[in-house]
This record gives C-alpha cells, sequence and structure tokens, in this order.
C-alpha cells in the first residue's frame, strides 16, 4: 500500500513536468517553430519529452487555457489558429489598449523600469542580427508586456498578455513581410518617450506603432509550411 507522503511526491513530480513540457510548448508555439494548426499528439509530445500522458493532458489544458492550444472533442488538442475576423479583432483592441498603458507607464517608471525596457531591447536586436525572427518576436511580445506591468494596472496588463498571446498566433499565419516584427527603433523611441516622462509622446508613438504592425499583416489566409513536432521540439 502506498503511503500518503508517496502519493504527494507523485503528484509534484507530475505537476513539476507538466510545467516543464507547458513552459517548452508555450516557447516554441511563440518562437514559431510549431505552426498554428499542428496537431500535438498526446502519444508523440508523451515520448519527445519523456513523460506520462497524464502530465501531457495537464500541460495541453494549460496551454488552452492561455488560448494558445484548442482542445477538439473527439480529434485532440491542435496549437490554436485565429482566424481572419479574430486577428482584426485582436489588433483593434490592442490599439485600443496599449497606448493609454504607455501613457501611464511613463508616468510611473523608474530607473530600474527603464534599464528592464533597455534590456529587452538588447535582447530583441540580438535576435533580430542572428536572424532568429521567432525569438525575436517573442522578445518584442514581453517588451510590450512588461511596459503594461510598469504602468501597474493589473487587470488592463492580464487583457494584454492574453492579446499578445494571440497575437504572436496571428503573425505565424498572416506576416506578409520582417516589419511585422516590431521596426527595429519604434521600441527605441517609446522608451526614450517613458524614461522622459512624456505619457503623451509615449501614448502616441504606441498608436502608431500597432497601427504600423497591423498593417504589416496580409489578412488573407495563408498555408503555414508543415514540420513534424519532433523536429520543431528539438532543443
Amino acid at each position: 500500500m502506498n503511503h500518503p507522503s508517496d502519493q504527494t511526491t507523485g503528484a509534484q513530480k507530475n505537476s513539476a513536468a507538466a510545467e516543464r513540457v507547458t513552459s517548452a510548448l508555450s516557447l516554441a508555439i511563440h518562437e514559431h517553430r510549431i505552426a498554428p494548426g499542428t496537431k500535438l499528439g498526446e502519444d508523440e509530445v508523451a515520448e519527445i519529452f519523456s513523460v506520462s500522458r497524464t502530465v501531457v493532458r495537464a500541460s495541453l489544458q494549460a496551454l488552452a487555457h492561455l488560448q494558445l492550444v484548442e482542445i477538439q472533442r473527439n480529434r485532440g488538442a491542435y496549437v490554436a489558429k485565429p482566424s481572419l475576423r479574430e486577428a482584426r479583432e485582436v489588433f483593434e483592441a490592442r490599439e485600443l489598449l496599449e497606448p493609454r498603458t504607455a501613457r501611464s507607464a511613463a508616468e510611473r517608471a523608474g530607473p530600474e523600469d527603464i534599464d528592464l525596457l533597455k534590456r529587452h531591447i538588447t535582447e530583441e536586436h540580438a535576435a533580430l542580427d542572428a536572424s532568429d525572427q521567432g525569438r525575436a518576436l517573442r522578445l518584442s511580445g514581453q517588451f510590450h508586456i512588461a511596459i503594461s506591468r510598469i504602468a501597474d494596472q493589473t487587470t488592463i496588463a492580464g487583457f494584454i498578455e492574453a492579446l499578445i498571446a494571440r497575437s504572436s498566433l496571428i503573425i505565424a499565419l498572416y506576416w506578409r513581410r520582417e516589419s511585422a516584427l516590431c521596426e527595429k527603433f519604434a521600441h527605441h523611441d517609446l522608451v526614450d518617450a517613458i524614461a522622459d516622462r512624456d505619457g503623451e509622446r509615449a501614448e502616441e508613438l504606441m498608436r502608431s506603432h500597432l497601427v504600423d504592425l497591423h498593417s504589416a499583416l496580409d489578412l488573407d489566409d495563408r498555408p503555414v509550411a508543415p514540420q513534424s513536432l519532433k523536429d520543431a521540439l528539438k532543443p
């Protein structure tokens, strides 16, 4: 008979394993190594990560909660594939929320916040210079999330984080040029405005930046080149 402490240890191990799988899959999705619409078979994911199907199911449920995965009855789990309508709505929502958040960030940011944003930019540019567009895109999204957190508006920051997660999938499907990544100096200008505590300028720069990003998308459906899940998840 199993001792209760053994059961607790097993549950903790499964929880840690599920978090590891969730983190790895989320990173691969955000970096566009797994395309929207890709099937995430339980057996295949379990084999790749050397975990049980129970762990995989918990991970897929967590990703579904984050709207990165869609679980379809009797069909399984797939990387979410936003529609054209959703793509437009997501960017329209960002254009409404993020400019005012940038203004609030400019009013509240301290030296440590500015240093954090500058580090984001340095890492993003390093990824671009290395032609690692997927990583650059993920870092760009984190930059926008950081601004929303600096603004100290918890509820709105949560909305923005969810919208940016969807934006990553939308860009994977619908981008038509590299400038769908943030323009190389757009973030520099934003940080300068925030550092200068110029809320009006930060708001306008963010609005213009998001409009440019939206216009860089080709909102006509397009096929995505297939890639095996195992290859996509190679470390």
